[in-house]
C-alpha cells in the first residue's frame, strides 16, 4: 500500500500537468475591444434589432399601425435616427415583426431619440396600442462589422433573409478574420445587406442580412458560392465556431426602404 501510494503520489504532478493541457489554451493578448477592431470606424452607427412576436389575430391591424406611425420618426429631422428596413417572418417563427433601425452618432443619439420619444404623446400612445397586440418583444444593439455592406434603400420586390449566429464566447475575432474574406464570395450578385453583432442584449450574436428576387433565386446564389474556389474552406473553419443558427424569410413592409 505505501508503495502504491508513493508511485500514486510521485505520478501526480506529470498527471496534473497533462491535465492541464487539456483545459488551459493560450490566448493572444489584445489591447483593445472587439467592437473597435471590428466595427467601421468612419462611422459612428448604432442599430437596434427590434424582434416581435404578434398576437395572429393582431398581426393586420400591428402592420397598418406601424405604418401609420414609423415613417414619422423616420422623417422627422429632430430625430438622428432612420428606419433601415421592416419585415414580417414569412418563414421562420410566424406572426413576426422585425425592424432595424440606425441611429446616427452612437450612443448619444439613442438616448437623444428615446429622451424625445418620451415627450411624443403619439408614440406614447402608439406604444400602449403596439403592447396590446404583442405576445413578446426583444431587442438587441449591434454594431456593423467593418467589411459588410452598408445597408442602403433599394428598389424591390426582393424577400429578405436574416442570418443569425449565436457565437461560441470568446471567438468574435476569429469569425470576423473568416467573413472579411468570405463576404467576397458573396457579393456578385449585390444580395449581401449587411452584417452586424451584439453589444448589448443577447451577446456573442451576429447576423447576416440577404436580399434575393425569391426563393429559387436565393438557392441558385448560395449553390453557386460552393463551386468557388475558398468558400468551401471558409465555411469548414467558421462552422465550429456556431453554437446555434437560425434564419428568417422576411417580406418588407410597404414603408420599409429595403424593398
Amino acid at each position: 500500500l505505501t508503495h502504491r501510494g508513493l508511485v500514486s503520489s510521485a505520478g501526480r504532478p506529470r498527471e496534473d500537468s497533462w491535465l492541464k493541457s487539456l483545459f488551459v489554451r493560450k490566448v493572444d493578448p489584445r489591447k483593445d475591444a472587439h467592437s473597435n477592431l471590428l466595427a467601421k470606424r468612419e462611422t459612428s452607427s448604432l442599430y437596434k434589432l427590434q424582434i416581435h412576436n404578434v398576437k395572429p389575430e393582431c398581426l393586420e391591424a400591428y402592420n397598418k399601425l406601424c405604418q401609420e406611425v414609423l415613417p414619422k420618426i423616420h422623417e422627422e429631422k429632430h430625430y438622428p435616427c432612420a428606419l433601415v428596413g421592416t419585415w414580417n417572418t414569412w418563414y421562420g417563427e410566424q406572426d413576426q415583426a422585425v425592424h432595424l433601425w440606425r441611429y446616427e452618432g452612437g450612443y448619444p443619439a439613442l438616448n437623444e431619440v428615446m429622451n424625445k420619444l418620451r415627450q411624443n404623446q403619439e408614440f406614447t400612445a402608439f406604444r400602449k396600442e403596439r403592447g396590446n397586440m404583442l405576445l413578446s418583444r426583444k431587442n438587441q444593439l449591434l454594431l456593423e462589422f467593418s467589411f459588410w455592406n452598408e445597408p442602403v434603400p433599394r428598389e424591390g420586390p426582393n424577400i429578405y433573409e436574416l442570418r443569425s449566429y449565436q457565437l461560441r464566447p470568446g471567438t468574435m475575432i476569429e469569425w470576423g478574420n473568416y467573413w472579411a474574406r468570405a463576404i467576397r464570395f458573396r457579393q456578385d450578385s449585390n444580395e449581401a445587406v449587411g452584417g452586424f453583432f451584439s453589444q448589448i442584449g443577447q451577446l456573442y450574436m451576429v447576423h447576416h442580412l440577404w436580399a434575393y428576387k425569391d426563393l429559387q433565386t436565393r438557392e441558385d446564389i448560395r449553390n453557386a458560392a460552393w463551386h468557388k474556389p475558398g468558400w468551401d474552406e471558409l465555411v469548414y473553419y467558421t462552422v465550429p465556431l456556431i453554437q446555434e443558427m437560425e434564419s428568417r424569410i422576411m417580406i418588407p413592409l410597404k414603408i420599409s426602404p429595403l424593398q
